[in-house]
């Protein structure tokens, strides 16, 4: 049982309410599918949790929902508040596109409140100009303007220096990318014989930080495709799309996302806007992901996060199958050494049939 969000590593907090599974303070459950996720509310990414630890945990969830008043619905998707705080997301059987309201709605309108809030702080600072531009004989907007894009700067400058993803390309080597590196990253698109990718500046390993004077331009570059470049976006595109959306912007995202089944034809769409909006500053690097619209930004980060939680189910069903053809060996042994001689004959042959 984990403690932390497996995205943004935050402590995802403890309740009272579900004895079986006393970790989160929002706790989304689907019982028709065997599925409980913890949502992280810093970050609000779905945590999926192991299979073993499920099941009463579900059962328990669906009781307390059903016992509280303090909920409200759709035909689809159900919230609950108990009186112990903890938050219930009960989902029935939604439409793709109003789950993925639901999950990504919070998340990144909490991300856009966080960027207005440090906007207004930045103001807040300029708000001391008054007292500094008579002193060096420079108009008021002329400090404001002067010490707010140089602050700015400074900022981006310290934040771009350092390492915010790491992937593994296609040879399991590890690529340390900056923010820098991020907003520089290049959609490649599909060929004959390889999925989409990406071409990505990183920096070796063991550097956390690139140099004070180093702009990351002229780091090596890797292309990774296929699942590989999924996985890269699924932690590029969050660091992109740090600014959060308004609930219109949400909206047409969630358009976007549940447009099409297989992910690649929605990377592949990102790929032809990207390569039509070249600006000076990439002047001749291809489609740029960071130029990709904000709504098809943000659709695909919803893509990638989904596509990692297909892959979560997928090994979960390998674990199953396996557990299967063990049980059913042994099952096999038991009726060979129990059942009388005539009875196994009589299954062999009807096997055989």
């Amino acid at each position: 049982m984990y403690s932390t969000c497996l995205f943004c590593h935050t402590q995802l907090g403890a309740n009272e309410a579900v004895e079986h599974f006393p970790v989160g303070r929002r706790l989304a459950f689907d019982a028709s599918k065997g599925r409980l996720w913890v949502v992280c509310r810093k970050c609000e990414r779905w945590n999926l949790t192991p299979i073993e630890e499920r099941w009463e945990a579900i059962e328990e969830c669906e009781s307390s929902f059903r016992a509280t008043k303090l909920r409200v619905s759709t035909d689809q998707i159900g919230l609950a508040r108990l009186s112990e705080g903890l938050e219930l997301v009960r989902i029935g059987k939604p439409q793709r596109p109003e789950f993925a309201a639901w999950r990504y709605g919070d998340q990144f309108g909490r991300r856009r409140r966080k960027s207005i809030i440090m906007g207004t702080a930045a103001v807040a600072g300029v708000a001391t100009v008054p007292f500094i531009g008579p002193a060096l004989g420079i108009s008021l907007g002329g400090v404001s303007g002067l010490l707010f894009h140089l602050g700015n700067a400074g900022f981006r400058l310290y934040q771009d220096k350092y390492v915010v993803a790491r992937v593994r390309d296609g040879h399991g080597n590890l690529l340390l990318i900056s923010a820098v590196g991020a907003r520089s990253a290049v959609m490649l698109p599909p060929t004959e014989t390889e999925a989409w990718g990406l071409r990505i500046n990183h920096q070796p390993v063991g550097q956390d930080a690139l140099p004070w004077l180093d702009n990351g331009k002229n780091r090596p570059r890797t292309d990774i495709r296929g699942e590989d470049a999924m996985r890269a976006a699924a932690q590029l595109l969050p660091r992109l799309n740090a600014g959060g959306a308004s609930s219109k912007q949400v909206r047409d995202a969630v358009v976007l996302a549940t447009e099409h089944d297989n992910p690649a034809t929605t990377f592949e769409r990102a790929f032809r806007l990207a390569e039509k909006k070249p600006t000076w500053r990439v002047y001749g690097e291809g489609a740029v992901l960071s130029l990709v619209p904000a709504e098809m930004r943000l659709a695909l980060e919803m893509i990638c996060h989904e596509d990692s939680e297909r892959r979560a189910f997928e090994g979960e069903l390998y674990m199953l199958e396996d557990a299967w053809r063990e049980a059913e060996e042994i099952a096999a042994i038991s009726d060979n050494m129990f059942l009388p001689e005539s009875i196994s004959k009589r299954l062999a042959e009807m096997k055989g049939q």
